[in-house]
């Protein structure tokens, strides 16, 4: 059996750290893995008084429903997450009985400023626990987006991170599989 990610990206930069972080992740899954990256450039924000849900919106929310776990990438925005990943959350949170999201193995990797991401993951975490979401708790992957570790089109070259995210996706697939048996 092949487990299904997707991966969200906060950030909408084509050159975004982080979707360099999960660019590099979806090209070096572990075997019985398939990463998917969502596109979140048109989709809108939440609104409640929509009388049909954008195309973009129904794309997204057909992916999150076809995936078996969540791989987020998790930039930092003024000491939380970003709008953009928030915002694809509370569309999936909006279908019945929450079941887009309800149960789903989480892992969270993140590229910001000094501490790379680490207060918005937390932050993010909080957001998992009210939607019912299982986030791994290790390893972490925590990356500063100016240390370097990044070419100018935000793919990732530090192979410690690498070999970080490389652990990370193993450890979401064993993971998955005990929170599925």
């Amino acid at each position: 059996m092949t487990i299904k990610v997707l991966a969200i990206s906060g950030s909408l930069r084509a050159k975004s750290t982080n979707r360099g972080m999960l660019r590099y992740a979806q090209a070096n899954t572990p075997e019985g893995m398939k990463i998917h990256l969502a596109d979140l450039l048109d989709v809108p924000f939440y609104n409640a008084d929509l009388a049909e849900k954008p195309p973009a919106v129904v794309t997204l929310l057909q992916e999150f429903a076809e995936a078996d776990a969540l791989l987020l990438g998790c930039p930092e925005y003024n000491y939380s997450l970003a709008p953009a990943l928030k915002n694809a959350l509370d569309w999936a949170s909006r279908e019945p009985d929450n079941h887009l999201l309800r149960g789903k193995a989480v892992a969270i990797m993140g590229s910001a400023g000094g501490m790379g991401s680490s207060r918005a993951q937390y932050h993010l975490r909080q957001v998992c626990v009210y939607l019912d979401l299982h986030p791994l708790n290790k390893p972490e992957v925590f990356a500063n987006a100016f240390s370097g570790a990044f070419d100018h089109d935000g793919n990732l070259k530090d192979v410690k991170i690498q070999d970080n995210i490389k652990q990370q996706l193993n450890a979401l697939a064993q993971w998955y599989n005990k929170l599925r048996a």
